[in-house]
This record gives structure tokens, C-alpha cells and sequence, in this order.
């Protein structure tokens, strides 16, 4: 238990540093527990401790511990196949791994039989990695487009996962593309950086960073 508050401590510290130092100082930096193999009462303690904000990889893990979890904002990051969209939009605030116009038809599709709209995020395969999903940055202007076009979704930013190495290339090249599209789409969310690189990313502008083995400690 206190040696998760003492990570949140030092994550919440560092976070105040790196906006001192690269940001405005009323920039909006949130800070997201990963929960993927956390017990429940290891998420619990993390929102005693001040988390408010859950990330959300696996439906079926997320199904099984929601009835568990302290009252906290939860969104959806993992990769999401259309046939559990509706086992989700319900549930969640924010969709982060939005990649595919096929996606995109169905959250709205289920958004729109609960009456309700759907923010997203859409996911960027900056590095152009073959391993990983996400729209190429080249299609991101297009992409953003057709997705603005749906009643039922509000398009609310970005998110990536850049490769380890070079980060100051791909989160320059993320901010950019952030900042190039803001306006248009009144965008507010940047989501990158993760328990690694997460410093590094609020210097290229990240309004979310999702911190999982940094907060809990490392998975066994």
C-alpha cells in the first residue's frame, strides 16, 4: 500500500517538475492508472491516494472488476474489436484505440442506441512499427476527418505509442500533428507517454500520460 502512494508521490512531483520546466503553468497534465493484472484493491488504494482517472486495457478483465473499483473515470486504451464495442461504450468515458473507419461505425452505432456520445481518441502508429495498430500519420488529417462526420462519437485528440527509441523525434512529430489539428476539431487531449518515457512526454505537450508498472510496480 504505501509503496504505491509513494509512487503516485513521485510521479504527481515529477510531473510538477516537467511542467515548470517545458509548460505553461496552468497546462492540464491527468495522470492515468493502467490497471491491466491489478487486483482491484491495488486500484483502490492507487484512487485513495488521489488517482481519478482508470486505463483500461482487456474487456473481459475490465467486465470481471469494475463492480470492485472505487468510484474513478475510466477509459477504454486497449485494442478493441467491434464485437465488444458494445460491452463498452456504456461504460466508459473515453475510447483511446481508435484506428479504422469499421470502429468508428460501430461505437457510433452503439453510442447512438444509448443516446449518448462517445469521445475518442485516434490512434496514431507514429513510428510506423508493422507490430502495431494505428493510423498512419499521413491518413491522420483524412481519418480525423470522417470521424468528425459521425453523430454519435466527439472526436477529443490523439494517442500513440512511440518506439522506445528516439522518443523526442516521434513525440515532436505527435505534437505537431496535435497542434496542426487542434483547432479545427477543438481538440484537448494528447495521450502519450507511459512509466518510461512519461517526462519526456509532457516536454512534447501530452495532456495524458498512462502510468501502470511506475505507479504498481512491475508485473510478476
Amino acid at each position: 500500500m504505501e509503496k504505491i502512494l509513494d509512487n503516485f508521490k513521485k510521479i504527481v512531483y515529477n510531473v510538477y517538475e516537467a511542467r515548470s520546466h517545458y509548460r505553461k503553468p496552468d497546462d492540464e497534465i491527468r495522470i492515468m492508472a493502467v490497471t491491466k493484472t491489478q487486483s482491484p484493491e491495488n486500484v483502490n488504494i492507487a484512487i485513495d491516494g488521489g488517482i481519478t482517472l482508470l486505463g483500461e486495457n482487456r474487456v473481459q478483465e475490465f467486465l470481471s472488476k469494475r463492480d470492485s473499483y472505487k468510484p474513478a473515470e475510466v477509459h477504454f486504451i486497449g485494442a478493441l474489436q467491434t464485437r465488444k464495442v458494445r460491452q463498452i461504450v456504456p461504460l466508459v468515458s473515453m475510447i483511446h484505440s481508435v484506428d479504422s473507419v469499421k470502429l468508428l461505425n460501430e461505437i457510433d452505432k452503439v453510442s447512438r442506441e444509448n443516446d449518448i456520445v462517445s469521445d475518442i481518441l485516434i490512434e496514431v502508429n507514429i513510428g510506423g512499427e508493422i507490430s502495431k495498430s494505428g493510423v498512419k500519420p499521413g491518413e491522420v488529417h483524412d481519418f480525423a476527418e470522417q470521424a468528425a462526420e459521425f453523430k454519435g462519437l466527439r472526436l477529443r485528440g490523439l494517442m500513440t505509442i512511440p518506439p522506445p527509441e528516439n522518443s523526442d523525434k516521434y513525440f515532436g512529430a505527435m505534437q505537431e500533428l496535435f497542434e496542426n489539428l487542434k483547432s479545427k476539431y477543438s481538440l484537448d487531449t494528447l495521450s502519450m507517454g507511459m512509466s518510461g518515457d512519461y517526462i519526456n512526454a509532457v516536454r512534447y505537450g501530452s495532456t495524458l500520460i498512462r502510468i501502470g508498472s511506475a505507479l504498481f510496480g512491475a508485473r510478476e
